[in-house]
């Protein structure tokens, strides 16, 4: 709805995904001004529909619109980004869910560079969104890592990041996370986008760095995220992996071994 710059390169990108991995995309293009009623029979129709297998309302929404109630609307088997209360209740609990993407794509980046045990690894999640903080802590748990959420009120914030091996940080705050909070050899997860302000002298906007330090982090972690280009990519891709797997339980066909978390 309505056209914010950052959702129209979101969204274009994601359908760049689509395409290259042949899959058909469609997108509905509301004016800003649409009310809540005509989003949510939208949403109504794609629910009912055989042929959608995912449902994606990018967000954010203009401010007449209720997100919690839009994206409770989407059938929790149609969740793409894995938002919906019903998947987050059984991500909760260890049950087959729906993941939200960037937790899913980090786990998968973690898994790519630490190999598929991470069992008994101390992680840190700076962070409390149900976006990425709170599902990226259980998908940690399932895979039996000691794990400590962090947020903005946390005290002594670098002494809990000395300690992990495993840190993802999703706070929102530019370059939060210093070097010098790092333990040598961790693995660091940025998954930030923070535009800060223009240069003196830049007509622009300012550069895009994340919620780490990444020059100091790099000298002392094991690997790293850089921003932009890490972590957002997976998350499209992940986005793909969700929809693969919401059309395989549609249509009953197994869901392929790496679809799964």
């Amino acid at each position: 709805m309505g056209d914010d710059p950052a959702s129209a390169v979101y969204v274009r990108n994601k359908e760049r995904a689509l395409e290259a991995a042949a899959m058909r995309s469609f997108d509905h293009r509301l004016p800003a001004a649409t009310d809540q009623a005509t989003l949510l029979a939208l949403i109504g129709r794609l629910n009912h529909d055989p042929a959608v297998h995912g449902i994606l309302v990018q967000l954010p929404l203009p401010r007449q619109i209720d997100t919690a109630a839009v994206l409770a609307a989407i059938a929790p088997d149609k969740d793409a980004d894995g938002f919906h209360v019903t998947n987050a209740g059984l991500l909760a609990v260890g049950r087959p869910a729906v993941v939200p993407c960037t937790p899913l794509g980090c786990l998968m980046l973690l898994r790519h560079v630490l190999g598929p045990g991470l069992a008994g690894r101390q992680a840190l999640v700076i962070g409390r969104s149900t976006i990425v903080g709170r599902p990226m802590a259980q998908l940690l748990l399932a895979a039996d890592c000691t794990v400590t959420m962090a947020h903005s009120r946390t005290r002594d914030l670098a002494e809990a990041c000395r300690h992990a091996d495993i840190l993802v940080a999703a706070v929102g705050r530019p370059e939060l996370i210093r070097g010098a909070w790092i333990k040598p050899g961790a693995v660091v997860i940025d998954v930030g986008m923070n535009r800060l302000p223009p240069a003196c002298g830049d007509s622009g906007g300012g550069r895009l760095v994340g919620d780490v330090n990444f020059a100091e982090a790099r000298a002392v972690a094991g690997a790293i995220t850089p921003v932009p280009g890490g972590v957002g990519p997976m998350t499209i891709a992940c986005l793909l992996v969700n929809t693969l797997a919401a059309a395989c339980r549609q249509t009953g066909q197994p869901v392929p071994a790496d679809a799964m978390p």
